[in-house]
């Protein structure tokens, strides 16, 4: 147990590292866009491991202390409950921290360019219809790429009178 609650820096380094590797990890997440993060593939599975990995030696550095780490995570989760008050209490702040919901298709027909935009493949838009029930596009009023990354789906007023 020799060592392992010598820090090799100031308590508070690590919970401002910690802190500001959260805020700056939040900026490129957002950066990269809602689809980025919303249904994971095995590409982002491995980005994940290696932001993790890289963000692991900026906030403890070479530290090999036990309480190190946990005060780095600490304060990240300080920091995590903070913006989630302000999110819940401000809708400005809502949308700096969360984004909008972004229009895909409307009245059965997939907005031109709107996939391309919210860099969505045919393929994943198309899987998240049939995940749900819903055959092609034009059983569809409206759907939304949600500002978590995840498709939503309202089917049509016609369609629901064709299976009532």
């Amino acid at each position: 147990m020799d060592g392992w609650f010598d820090l090799s820096m100031p308590w508070w380094a690590f919970a401002v590292r910690g802190a500001l590797a959260y805020l700056g990890l939040l900026l490129l997440m957002r950066l990269a866009g809602k689809h980025a993060f919303g249904e994971m593939s095995p590409f982002d599975i491995v980005v994940l491991i290696l932001v993790g990995g890289t963000l692991r030696s900026a906030i403890v550095g070479d530290d090999r202390s036990v309480l190190g780490p946990f005060i780095a995570i600490g304060s990240i989760l300080v920091v995590d409950t903070v913006l989630a008050h302000l999110a819940a209490h401000s809708v400005a702040c809502n949308r700096l921290i969360e984004g909008r919901a972004a229009l895909l298709a409307r009245a059965g027909a997939v907005i031109p360019g709107s996939l391309e935009r919210h860099r969505v493949a045919r393929a994943a838009f198309e899987r998240g219809l049939r995940s749900r029930g819903i055959r092609s596009v034009e059983e569809v009023a409206e759907a939304r790429l949600e500002a978590d990354g995840r498709m939503s789906f309202i089917k049509g007023a016609s369609h629901e009178r064709e299976t009532s």
